[in-house]
């Protein structure tokens, strides 16, 4: 059993910190003030405040890191300094419709010395309901609590479970994601859409799911989930296999045993269009 390092204990203290308060206003779901920001996009009293919680125990315990967050973007910090990348409420529709899926995602983003690349070198995905922890440190491995996380060892796509986001009002390529669809869905046991993009990766991690596969995702959404699949010994690309998921905006992780395989799939897919 690996012990906590202080930055993940503060990255988790942050999250139990918001947690009560999305417990109560999940349970008052009908009673939020809701607005909209976007197509199909909702944003709530809920979100806010817990990235404002979120915001100022990370703050406290690291008062020059930058911070960016889903609700209130970019807070500038010192540039020679690592930054927060925080999602409050990943599934928010999920929380405002009452079904229990949402997390809250917490990923530190170290700078590269030269202007290269940053890296995610911490992450922790908190699912408050079932206060489950998911948390991954570069060169540590990943962990469920104080248990150890490994990707599954099945490598066989007919015994494989795949997880998605499919398209909705304003966000996603719909003939993409059909094409993608078309060739997987015959090939595997089975596809889940489950609105939780970080629950999604952390479930890949913890060998729930077999692969995931999503674009038009945003950092908050997978900083932390693709550290914890990588930790748990499974592979995070783009849709043509390279180390480029961020900056091509797609995301396909998966089990070592499965990765080339649905890569394969979703490559051929993409050649169709």
């Amino acid at each position: 059993m690996a012990a906590q390092s202080g930055l993940i204990t503060v990255m988790e203290r942050a999250a139990r910190k918001a947690a009560p308060k999305l417990r109560r206003d999940f349970n008052e779901v009908q009673q939020l003030q809701v607005s909209r920001k976007g197509p199909a996009d909702f944003v709530s009293q809920a979100d806010r405040q817990a990235e404002e919680t979120l915001y100022e125990e990370l703050k406290r315990a690291r008062p020059d890191w930058g911070f960016l967050g889903e609700e209130g973007g970019t807070r500038e910090g010192d540039p020679t300094k690592p930054r927060w990348i925080v999602d409050p409420l990943d599934g928010t529709t999920n929380f405002l419709h009452g079904i229990p899926h949402f997390a809250i995602s917490i990923a530190v983003e170290e700078p590269r010395a030269g202007g290269t690349k940053s890296e995610i070198t911490q992450g922790l995905v908190y699912q408050p309901l079932t206060d489950e922890s998911f948390w991954a440190e570069k060169g540590r491995g990943a962990w469920l609590q104080d248990k150890r996380l490994r990707v599954a060892a099945r490598r066989d796509l007919a015994d494989s479970l795949i997880a998605t986001g499919i398209p909705f009002l304003g966000h996603g390529d719909f003939e993409e994601w059909t094409r993608i669809f078309a060739m997987v869905g015959p090939q595997v046991a089975g596809i889940r859409r489950f609105g939780a993009a970080a629950l999604d990766l952390a479930w890949v991690a913890a060998g729930r799911f077999d692969g995931f596969w999503e674009s038009d995702l945003r950092p908050w959404d997978v900083a932390a989930g693709i550290l914890l699949v990588k930790e748990a010994g499974g592979f995070v690309t783009d849709y043509r296999g390279s180390d480029q998921a961020m900056e091509r905006n797609q995301f396909l992780a998966a089990s070592d045993g499965i990765q080339p395989k649905l890569l394969k799939l979703v490559a051929s897919a993409l050649k169709k269009g």
